[in-house]
């Protein structure tokens, strides 16, 4: 949520939803800075469910998947669960080859995401 509002992030009830807000995550910086606070919901706000809605995301680095990796093991280590949202057939084929689709769970949109918690917007 700092600098330049990078990730919008919003609760409904204990799950935390992220939406990037950037069409590419590549640099290095910009990398950094959202797994620093994807990293400080985990462990320093005790954020156990996330969803990450890649909506807006055309392009990741392979330093983005790299986070996502640290962020995963995070989160599994809390005995959470991280649900992955709104990607691209182009990246979802990205986790496809590196056989991280193995490791992440995806859902086709917030809604369904939402519903791996037992969560539904109506209520």
């Amino acid at each position: 949520m700092a600098g330049a509002a990078r990730l919008l992030v919003h609760p409904i009830r204990e799950v935390t939803i992220v939406n990037f807000q950037d069409t590419s995550i590549l640099d290095t910086a910009q990398i950094e800075q959202i797994g620093s606070e994807l990293y400080a919901y985990v462990d320093d706000r005790g954020c156990k469910r996330l969803i990450l809605d890649f909506t807006k995301v055309q392009f990741l680095s392979s330093s983005a998947l790299g986070l996502l990796i640290t962020l995963h093991k995070k989160v599994a280590a809390v005995k959470g669960a991280l649900v992955l949202c709104g990607l691209r057939k182009d990246l979802m084929k990205i986790f496809e080859i590196t056989n991280l689709a193995k490791i992440f769970t995806f859902k086709p949109d917030e809604k369904e995401a939402l519903a791996v918690f037992g969560v539904t917007t109506a209520g």
